[in-house]
Protein backbone atom coordinates (compact mmCIF):
# COMPACT_ATOMS: atom_id res chain seq x y z
CA UNK A 1 0.00 0.00 0.00
CA UNK A 2 2.93 2.28 1.02
CA UNK A 3 4.58 1.49 -2.56
CA UNK A 4 0.98 2.43 -4.36
CA UNK A 5 0.76 5.48 -2.60
CA UNK A 6 3.90 6.29 -2.66
CA UNK A 7 3.72 6.90 -6.37
CA UNK A 8 0.53 8.92 -6.32
CA UNK A 9 0.99 11.04 -3.25
CA UNK A 10 2.34 14.74 -3.81
CA UNK A 11 1.86 17.88 -1.55
CA UNK A 12 0.05 16.45 0.74
CA UNK A 13 -0.11 19.50 2.43
CA UNK A 14 -3.18 20.89 0.35
CA UNK A 15 -4.36 17.26 -1.44
CA UNK A 16 -4.82 15.38 0.97
CA UNK A 17 -8.47 14.33 1.96
CA UNK A 18 -8.58 12.36 5.02
CA UNK A 19 -6.52 14.29 8.15
CA UNK A 20 -5.73 11.25 9.56
CA UNK A 21 -3.00 8.67 8.58
CA UNK A 22 0.84 8.72 7.70
CA UNK A 23 2.45 10.37 4.42
CA UNK A 24 4.38 7.94 1.51
CA UNK A 25 4.91 11.49 -0.57
CA UNK A 26 8.56 11.46 -1.21
CA UNK A 27 10.62 12.96 1.65
CA UNK A 28 12.53 15.52 -0.86
CA UNK A 29 9.82 16.60 -3.10
CA UNK A 30 6.25 18.49 -2.61
CA UNK A 31 4.91 21.37 -0.58
CA UNK A 32 6.24 21.19 3.25
CA UNK A 33 3.77 21.26 5.97
CA UNK A 34 4.37 19.31 9.55
CA UNK A 35 4.87 15.89 9.13
CA UNK A 36 2.92 16.16 6.09
CA UNK A 37 -0.48 17.35 7.09
CA UNK A 38 -2.88 19.26 6.23
CA UNK A 39 -2.66 23.36 6.25
CA UNK A 40 -5.50 24.71 7.28
CA UNK A 41 -6.92 27.56 9.41
CA UNK A 42 -10.17 25.72 10.05
CA UNK A 43 -10.05 23.97 13.44
CA UNK A 44 -13.44 22.02 13.34
CA UNK A 45 -12.74 18.52 14.18
CA UNK A 46 -9.03 19.02 15.32
CA UNK A 47 -7.30 17.25 18.24
CA UNK A 48 -3.89 19.36 17.70
CA UNK A 49 -2.72 22.19 15.82
CA UNK A 50 1.21 22.26 14.91
CA UNK A 51 1.58 26.48 14.10
CA UNK A 52 5.11 28.30 13.50
CA UNK A 53 5.88 30.78 15.57
CA UNK A 54 8.98 32.61 13.54
CA UNK A 55 9.96 35.54 15.96
CA UNK A 56 13.54 35.95 17.29
CA UNK A 57 13.78 39.52 18.41
CA UNK A 58 14.27 38.37 22.24
CA UNK A 59 17.52 36.63 22.09
CA UNK A 60 20.81 37.71 24.30
CA UNK A 61 23.30 36.77 21.11
CA UNK A 62 23.00 34.64 17.90
CA UNK A 63 19.36 35.20 16.16
CA UNK A 64 18.19 32.97 13.09
CA UNK A 65 15.57 30.86 15.39
CA UNK A 66 12.65 33.07 12.79
CA UNK A 67 13.66 30.41 10.19
CA UNK A 68 13.18 27.76 12.74
CA UNK A 69 9.34 26.56 12.03
CA UNK A 70 10.36 26.63 8.00
CA UNK A 71 13.40 24.03 8.88
CA UNK A 72 11.57 21.67 11.42
CA UNK A 73 8.96 21.50 8.80
CA UNK A 74 11.16 20.39 6.46
CA UNK A 75 13.07 17.87 8.37
CA UNK A 76 9.84 16.36 9.64
CA UNK A 77 9.22 15.13 6.19
CA UNK A 78 11.30 12.16 6.63
CA UNK A 79 9.49 11.23 9.77
CA UNK A 80 6.01 11.10 7.90
CA UNK A 81 6.22 7.43 6.66
CA UNK A 82 6.08 5.92 10.13
CA UNK A 83 4.96 5.65 13.31
CA UNK A 84 6.95 7.03 15.72
CA UNK A 85 9.48 4.19 17.18
CA UNK A 86 9.04 2.95 20.65
CA UNK A 87 5.61 4.28 21.69
CA UNK A 88 3.20 1.51 20.12
CA UNK A 89 0.80 3.29 18.84
CA UNK A 90 0.66 5.86 15.54
CA UNK A 91 -0.80 9.63 17.16
CA UNK A 92 -0.94 10.73 12.81
CA UNK A 93 -3.50 8.17 13.09
CA UNK A 94 -5.10 8.14 15.78
CA UNK A 95 -5.79 12.02 16.11
CA UNK A 96 -6.68 14.46 13.98
CA UNK A 97 -3.44 16.98 13.63
CA UNK A 98 -3.12 19.76 11.38
CA UNK A 99 -0.77 22.65 10.16
CA UNK A 100 -2.25 25.50 11.49
CA UNK A 101 0.72 27.81 9.72
CA UNK A 102 2.17 30.61 11.23
CA UNK A 103 1.31 33.58 13.14
CA UNK A 104 1.03 36.85 10.87
CA UNK A 105 2.87 40.00 12.41
CA UNK A 106 4.52 42.51 11.99
CA UNK A 107 8.31 42.39 12.45
CA UNK A 108 9.06 46.30 12.97
CA UNK A 109 6.43 46.24 15.76
CA UNK A 110 7.75 44.19 18.47
CA UNK A 111 5.25 45.36 21.31
CA UNK A 112 2.31 44.15 19.64
CA UNK A 113 3.92 40.24 19.43
CA UNK A 114 3.09 39.44 23.30
CA UNK A 115 -0.54 39.81 22.55
CA UNK A 116 -0.45 38.26 19.07
CA UNK A 117 0.93 34.97 20.22
CA UNK A 118 -1.11 35.02 23.18
CA UNK A 119 -4.30 35.33 20.77
CA UNK A 120 -3.11 32.72 18.04
CA UNK A 121 -2.91 30.18 20.42
CA UNK A 122 -5.83 31.52 22.13
CA UNK A 123 -7.66 30.71 19.30
CA UNK A 124 -6.70 27.47 19.05
CA UNK A 125 -7.84 26.41 22.29
CA UNK A 126 -11.05 28.40 21.87
CA UNK A 127 -11.75 25.64 19.33
CA UNK A 128 -11.25 22.91 21.39
CA UNK A 129 -7.96 21.73 20.49
CA UNK A 130 -4.64 22.09 21.65
CA UNK A 131 -0.64 23.24 20.53
CA UNK A 132 2.76 22.33 19.92
CA UNK A 133 4.43 25.77 18.67
CA UNK A 134 7.17 25.60 16.80
CA UNK A 135 9.08 28.68 17.68
CA UNK A 136 11.00 31.28 17.47
CA UNK A 137 12.47 32.19 20.47
CA UNK A 138 11.96 30.91 23.84
CA UNK A 139 10.42 34.57 25.05
CA UNK A 140 7.18 33.25 23.01
CA UNK A 141 6.69 30.61 26.13
CA UNK A 142 5.47 33.18 28.27
CA UNK A 143 2.46 34.55 26.00
CA UNK A 144 1.90 30.57 25.31
CA UNK A 145 1.71 30.51 28.85
CA UNK A 146 -0.66 33.02 29.33
CA UNK A 147 -3.34 31.74 26.85
CA UNK A 148 -3.09 28.44 28.46
CA UNK A 149 -3.84 29.95 32.19
CA UNK A 150 -6.50 31.96 30.48
CA UNK A 151 -8.61 28.80 29.77
CA UNK A 152 -6.80 25.99 32.58
CA UNK A 153 -5.65 28.18 34.99
CA UNK A 154 -2.29 27.51 35.90
CA UNK A 155 -0.88 24.50 34.42
CA UNK A 156 2.50 22.57 35.01
CA UNK A 157 5.29 23.18 33.21
CA UNK A 158 8.00 20.82 31.98
CA UNK A 159 11.21 23.20 30.81
CA UNK A 160 14.13 21.57 28.60
CA UNK A 161 16.90 24.36 29.00
CA UNK A 162 20.34 25.10 28.79
CA UNK A 163 19.40 28.00 30.98
CA UNK A 164 16.88 28.83 33.62
CA UNK A 165 15.43 31.94 32.04
CA UNK A 166 14.36 33.38 35.59
CA UNK A 167 16.85 36.16 35.56
CA UNK A 168 15.19 39.09 37.65
CA UNK A 169 13.09 41.42 35.02
CA UNK A 170 10.61 43.52 36.39
CA UNK A 171 9.49 45.70 33.58
CA UNK A 172 6.27 44.37 31.70
CA UNK A 173 7.42 45.81 28.57
CA UNK A 174 10.94 44.26 28.01
CA UNK A 175 10.75 41.31 25.45
CA UNK A 176 13.55 38.88 26.21
CA UNK A 177 14.17 35.12 26.05
CA UNK A 178 16.12 34.94 29.39
CA UNK A 179 13.33 36.14 31.27
CA UNK A 180 10.59 34.07 30.43
CA UNK A 181 9.81 31.57 33.26
CA UNK A 182 10.48 34.65 35.43
CA UNK A 183 7.74 36.64 34.46
CA UNK A 184 5.63 33.37 33.88
CA UNK A 185 5.84 32.95 37.84
CA UNK A 186 5.39 36.42 39.04
CA UNK A 187 2.71 36.58 36.81
CA UNK A 188 1.17 33.41 38.17
CA UNK A 189 0.46 31.73 35.19
CA UNK A 190 2.74 28.65 36.67
CA UNK A 191 3.63 27.69 40.27
CA UNK A 192 7.07 27.28 41.08
CA UNK A 193 6.36 23.99 42.86
CA UNK A 194 4.69 22.43 40.24
CA UNK A 195 7.65 23.36 37.32
CA UNK A 196 11.11 21.51 36.73
CA UNK A 197 13.82 22.33 34.86
CA UNK A 198 16.05 19.24 33.30
CA UNK A 199 19.14 19.63 31.69
CA UNK A 200 20.13 23.07 32.90
CA UNK A 201 23.90 24.02 32.97
CA UNK A 202 24.64 27.72 33.47
CA UNK A 203 24.79 29.21 37.20
CA UNK A 204 21.58 31.57 38.38
CA UNK A 205 21.46 31.51 42.22
CA UNK A 206 17.89 32.43 42.29
CA UNK A 207 15.45 29.26 41.00
CA UNK A 208 12.25 31.15 42.23
CA UNK A 209 11.60 27.63 44.01
CA UNK A 210 11.78 25.90 40.85
CA UNK A 211 12.86 22.32 40.92
CA UNK A 212 15.99 21.96 39.26
CA UNK A 213 17.50 18.60 37.40
CA UNK A 214 20.44 19.97 35.89
CA UNK A 215 22.43 18.33 33.08
CA UNK A 216 25.04 16.48 35.68
CA UNK A 217 21.73 15.03 37.73
CA UNK A 218 20.58 13.46 34.32
CA UNK A 219 23.80 12.13 33.66
CA UNK A 220 24.62 10.63 36.79
CA UNK A 221 20.95 9.74 37.90
CA UNK A 222 19.87 8.38 34.72
CA UNK A 223 16.57 8.42 33.07
CA UNK A 224 14.18 6.32 34.79
CA UNK A 225 15.14 8.65 37.74
CA UNK A 226 14.77 11.88 36.29
CA UNK A 227 11.52 10.73 34.53
CA UNK A 228 10.60 9.57 38.34
CA UNK A 229 11.25 12.99 39.60
CA UNK A 230 9.56 15.44 36.70
CA UNK A 231 6.27 12.77 37.34
CA UNK A 232 6.62 13.54 41.51
CA UNK A 233 6.78 17.13 40.41
CA UNK A 234 3.85 17.69 37.73
CA UNK A 235 1.60 15.09 39.38
CA UNK A 236 -2.02 14.73 37.12
CA UNK A 237 -2.52 18.27 36.22
CA UNK A 238 -2.45 19.67 33.18
CA UNK A 239 1.04 20.26 32.26
CA UNK A 240 2.91 22.29 29.46
CA UNK A 241 5.77 21.19 27.94
CA UNK A 242 8.64 23.68 26.55
CA UNK A 243 11.23 22.17 25.02
CA UNK A 244 14.73 24.79 24.19
CA UNK A 245 16.68 23.02 21.45
CA UNK A 246 19.84 24.52 23.79
CA UNK A 247 18.94 21.47 26.17
CA UNK A 248 21.05 19.34 23.94
CA UNK A 249 24.53 19.17 24.05
CA UNK A 250 26.12 21.29 21.04
CA UNK A 251 27.09 17.98 19.43
CA UNK A 252 24.00 16.70 19.00
CA UNK A 253 22.10 20.73 18.35
CA UNK A 254 24.91 23.45 17.07
CA UNK A 255 22.14 25.56 15.14
CA UNK A 256 21.19 27.54 18.38
CA UNK A 257 21.81 31.22 19.70
CA UNK A 258 23.17 30.79 22.96
CA UNK A 259 24.83 26.91 22.89
CA UNK A 260 26.22 25.06 26.47
CA UNK A 261 28.39 22.20 26.52
CA UNK A 262 27.45 19.02 28.94
CA UNK A 263 24.13 18.89 28.02
CA UNK A 264 21.81 16.33 27.25
CA UNK A 265 22.52 13.63 24.28
CA UNK A 266 19.51 12.79 21.86
CA UNK A 267 18.94 9.53 22.99
CA UNK A 268 18.61 10.49 26.59
CA UNK A 269 15.95 13.34 25.34
CA UNK A 270 14.13 11.01 23.52
CA UNK A 271 14.18 8.47 26.60
CA UNK A 272 13.06 10.90 28.84
CA UNK A 273 9.91 12.39 26.73
CA UNK A 274 8.91 8.66 26.53
CA UNK A 275 9.18 8.05 29.76
CA UNK A 276 6.68 10.78 30.53
CA UNK A 277 3.58 8.89 28.61
CA UNK A 278 0.71 8.93 30.63
CA UNK A 279 1.03 12.78 31.83
CA UNK A 280 -1.41 14.72 31.58
CA UNK A 281 -0.26 16.84 28.17
CA UNK A 282 -2.00 20.20 27.35
CA UNK A 283 0.36 21.34 25.07
CA UNK A 284 4.01 22.41 23.99
CA UNK A 285 6.69 24.00 21.63
CA UNK A 286 10.38 23.61 20.32
CA UNK A 287 12.08 26.36 20.31
CA UNK A 288 15.45 28.19 19.69
CA UNK A 289 16.26 25.92 16.48
CA UNK A 290 18.91 28.36 14.57
CA UNK A 291 19.06 26.70 11.19
CA UNK A 292 21.98 29.27 10.19
CA UNK A 293 24.41 28.25 12.43
CA UNK A 294 23.75 24.36 11.40
CA UNK A 295 24.75 23.48 7.92
CA UNK A 296 24.12 19.46 8.22
CA UNK A 297 20.55 20.51 9.15
CA UNK A 298 20.72 18.18 12.56
CA UNK A 299 19.39 20.28 14.55
CA UNK A 300 16.09 21.12 12.66
CA UNK A 301 15.90 16.98 12.71
CA UNK A 302 15.72 17.33 16.21
CA UNK A 303 13.51 19.32 16.98
CA UNK A 304 11.28 17.96 14.33
CA UNK A 305 12.00 15.09 16.54
CA UNK A 306 11.03 16.49 19.68
CA UNK A 307 7.55 17.73 17.88
CA UNK A 308 6.98 13.86 17.07
CA UNK A 309 7.24 13.16 20.92
CA UNK A 310 5.39 15.95 22.11
CA UNK A 311 2.67 14.91 20.07
CA UNK A 312 2.69 11.54 20.86
CA UNK A 313 2.77 12.27 24.35
CA UNK A 314 -0.22 14.26 23.73
CA UNK A 315 -2.27 11.70 21.68
CA UNK A 316 -1.32 8.85 24.55
CA UNK A 317 -3.43 9.81 26.86
CA UNK A 318 -6.50 10.39 24.04
CA UNK A 319 -6.04 7.84 22.03
CA UNK A 320 -9.51 6.33 20.87
CA UNK A 321 -11.36 8.69 22.46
Amino acid sequence: MALEDAKNQVDMAFTREDPRGLAYENAFAGATSAFRRRYTKDLSGVDLAITGLPFDQAVTHRPGARFGPRAIREASTLQAFDAPYGWGYDPMSALTIVDYGDMAFDYASTREVPGRVQAHIGGILAAGAGSIALGGDHFLTLPILRAYAERLGPVALIQFDAHSDTWVDDDPERIDHGTFLYKAIREGVVAPETTVSVGIRTDNPDTMGVTILDAPFVHQAGVAETVARIKAVVGARPTYITFDIDGLDPAFAPGTGTPVWGGLASWQAAAILRGLAGINLVGGDVVEVSPPYDTTGATAIAGAHVAMELIALYGWTRRGA
